[in-house]
């Protein structure tokens, strides 16, 4: 896809991954609406990029289906038409087992990081599929593939986003939409304070098991992928490495995952 002239909403837009992605979007020629539940994040990347009115900002819960259906014709009003969504914004689950989550917080985990990617698909996929090309983009993990103890929640939730991408994949293929399923490793950005969990001090990015991948490098990565209209694509050497083990033994990823990030669960 041609970036330049295109328009596309991107979720998440207030911080971290969504703010580089909108940033390199613009930088590149597109007109984002940008979408989060945070409006100052949102007033902060609306300074950041100063893009006048190739930036708009919309203040939605995306796991509100009444707002989010109402996004389409906020953004066409603002800007003429969609030409691409790119669903970023997801939560973590607190670092607990199972047995110790309550239902409360799983249900919230499901909401934002399925549910809210559900409506936001559901919302633009009529919009999309009339334009000449377009393009949708589901940030999954890799805990989608790889599961992490204490996070197993997260990578249930992520693991259903990858399966419906990849099944709208093999329903739009007859379509001008390309489908994109993007799984980040550990990313340095503020995931956990957003979602309201403490991390533990094992779980410091200055242990090499829990190397990070900086937003901006994984922001470029997503850009990439829609400029080429990639079917997947996983960010960081620890997502291509666990992708590549969880292939060849599921077993044996799990296991080792579990030996590596279980100083997460304190």
């Amino acid at each position: 896809m041609n970036i330049s002239g295109k328009v596309f909403v991107v979720t998440g837009a207030g911080n971290g991954i969504g703010r580089v992605v909108t940033q390199l979007l613009l930088e590149n020629g597109a007109t984002v609406a940008g979408v989060d539940l945070n409006s100052e994040g949102l007033a902060k990347t609306a300074a950041l990029v100063e893009a006048g009115a190739r930036f708009s900002s919309h203040v939605v819960n995306i796991t509100d289906r009444e707002q989010v259906l109402a996004l389409p014709a906020a953004v066409i009003g603002a800007h003429g038409n969609v030409d691409g969504v790119v669903n970023i914004a997801g939560v973590i689950q607190k670092f607990v087992k199972i047995i110790d989550l309550p239902f409360e917080e799983i249900e919230k985990v499901m909401n934002v990081n399925f549910w809210g990617t559900m409506n936001m698909i559901k919302a633009f996929l009529p919009v999309l599929i009339e334009r000449p090309e377009a393009s949708l983009v589901n940030v999954a993990s890799m805990g989608a593939y790889a599961p992490v103890p204490g996070q197993v929640v997260y990578g249930a939730s992520k693991a259903a986003v990858r399966l419906l991408t990849e099944g709208l994949y093999a329903e739009l293929l007859d379509t001008n939409v390309a489908v994109t399923s993007v799984f980040p490793g550990a990313i340095s950005t503020n995931i956990a304070s957003n979602s309201g969990v403490a991390v533990s001090d094992k779980a410091s990015s200055d242990s090499p098991a829990f190397k990070m991948t900086t937003p901006e490098a994984a922001g470029q990565a997503i850009v990439d992928a829609i400029r080429k209209g990639s079917f997947r694509v996983t960010i960081g050497t620890d997502a291509s490495a666990m992708d590549k083990l969880a292939r060849f033994s599921p077993k044996l990823a799990a296991r080792t995952i579990a030996k590596k990030m279980g100083s997460l669960l304190g």
